[in-house]
């Protein structure tokens, strides 16, 4: 199966990347994935451009960092691990005693072994990560005393830029399904590259079928990309996106959840809880809305309402690695992200073939013009016709035919040859 060899790509090739919002290991991820679908087109947005209320930051590189004690052993080494330094640290070179030093750690107390993924991407800092075990060896080993050399070469660029790649599979029609995960996290596995792994999967599943409709498959940094990509397309998205899904922590085995849209009425949402069924998946888990915490909250923002749905296996922020050294492959594993595919692959073929009329007409047509209603109002013809009438009703392009079927308690195949009819008649869109 295909998506073995991406789950390969991400383990040997993208876990090792230091990520951020910016900089070469976004670059370089997306130049990964880009030799395995040409077609993708990698873009990007320059830094200090306004979004809406927010500014794209400077594009940060780094190539080192790390903390040297007195006896010239480097106690802490980006190179041995690139959660070790916070996300946009500032460069600094210098001589420091422990108790600077330990005001620029971070750990977990609760999580004594794992090393903890930090940022500071508004706020000029820097600092380092590393598990609570080792803070209390340094903490016991070294007195108040003793110097340490801190080194972190980085590099904050205002004219760089934010990077993002974008694949566009064309349908028959224009209206679009869109696929968001996101690319901007060092060396974690189910919070960062299991989206991107089953996304990967998506696109080679997807791209030499016929499509009823469009798909559009991005990656993107999480929060700013989001924004940045919506500030650019929001007309187009507006016009087009009919539903979709964001796409993360979904390469675990021990459960299956989602999260509807804000108002949990979308087509995504339907289409995903069918999925679920037609998998024969019973113990999955639906989260609120208000648990959001990823692009779903850009999506569904208000003037955006694109009414798109999160997927995952188990959800970012409910398991104990999250965030931390202990997110990586003994975490994410093939099954787990099959299942994951799985999944989305269902729900966006569910909305592939989905149809939600929407009538032309305002108040009730007339059908008599068209030889839907007798011209003679005879008692017992007019049941013959209350199909039509009910269908119309609930034919605002929000309900689909499943939904309508549902809704005016006809048989599903009635439905479809009543659609048919009144879209022959010109009386839908």
């Amino acid at each position: 199966m295909s998506l073995k060899k991406y789950y390969n790509i991400a383990k040997i090739k993208l876990f090792p990347i230091t990520r951020s919002l910016t900089g070469n290991g976004v670059k370089k991820t997306l130049n990964i994935i880009q030799k395995e679908f040409p077609k993708l087109k990698i873009k990007k947005f320059k830094s200090g451009t306004k979004v809406f209320d927010w500014n794209i930051p400077e594009e940060w590189n780094v190539t080192d960092a790390y903390v040297v004690d007195k006896y010239n052993n480097k106690i802490i080494d980006f190179k041995k691990n690139n959660l070790h330094l916070v996300g946009y640290s500032i460069p600094i070179k210098k001589n420091i005693t422990k108790k600077e030093l330990f005001k620029n750690l971070y750990f977990l107390k609760n999580q004594p072994k794992a090393i903890p993924y930090i940022t500071s991407y508004y706020k000029r800092i820097w600092g380092f990560c590393i598990s609570y075990n080792d803070y209390k060896i340094f903490d016991k080993q070294y007195s108040s005393s003793d110097k340490f050399e801190v080194v972190i070469n980085s590099s904050l660029n205002r004219r760089g830029n934010l990077n993002y790649g974008e694949l566009i599979l064309k349908g028959k029609s224009k209206k679009e399904i869109l696929i968001s995960t996101f690319i901007c996290h060092p060396s974690m596995a189910n919070n960062e590259l299991s989206g991107p792994i089953v996304s990967m999967g998506l696109m080679n599943y997807f791209m030499n079928k016929k499509l009823n409709k469009t798909l559009r498959f991005i990656f993107i940094p999480e929060t700013i990309g989001s924004i940045s990509y919506i500030n650019k397309n929001i007309k187009h998205l507006k016009e087009n996106v009919i539903g979709g899904y964001n796409i993360s922590c979904i390469g675990d085995e021990r459960q299956h959840s989602c999260m509807f849209s804000k108002y949990q009425n979308s087509p995504s949402d339907e289409a995903v809880i069918e999925a679920y069924k037609l998998l024969n998946i019973k113990n999955y888990k639906v989260y609120p809305f208000l648990k959001r915490g990823s692009d779903e909250r850009q999506y569904n923002s208000p003037g955006i309402d694109l009414k798109i749905s999160s997927i995952f296996r188990t959800k970012y922020s409910e398991y104990p690695e999250y965030h931390t050294s202990l997110d990586n492959f003994n975490l994410v594993s093939l099954k787990g992200c099959v299942g994951g595919f799985n999944v989305v692959r269902k729900s966006i073929e569910i909305l592939l073939k989905r149809i939600y009329p929407n009538c032309k007409i305002m108040c009730e047509p007339q059908m008599s013009k068209r030889g839907l209603y007798p011209t003679l109002s005879l008692k017992n013809k007019k049941k013959s016709i209350r199909g039509y009438m009910d269908f119309l009703q609930y034919a605002d392009g929000t309900n689909s035919l499943e939904k309508i079927s549902s809704l005016i308690k006809l048989d599903l195949k009635l439905v479809k040859k009543i659609n048919g009819t009144l879209d022959k008649n010109k009386l839908l869109k």
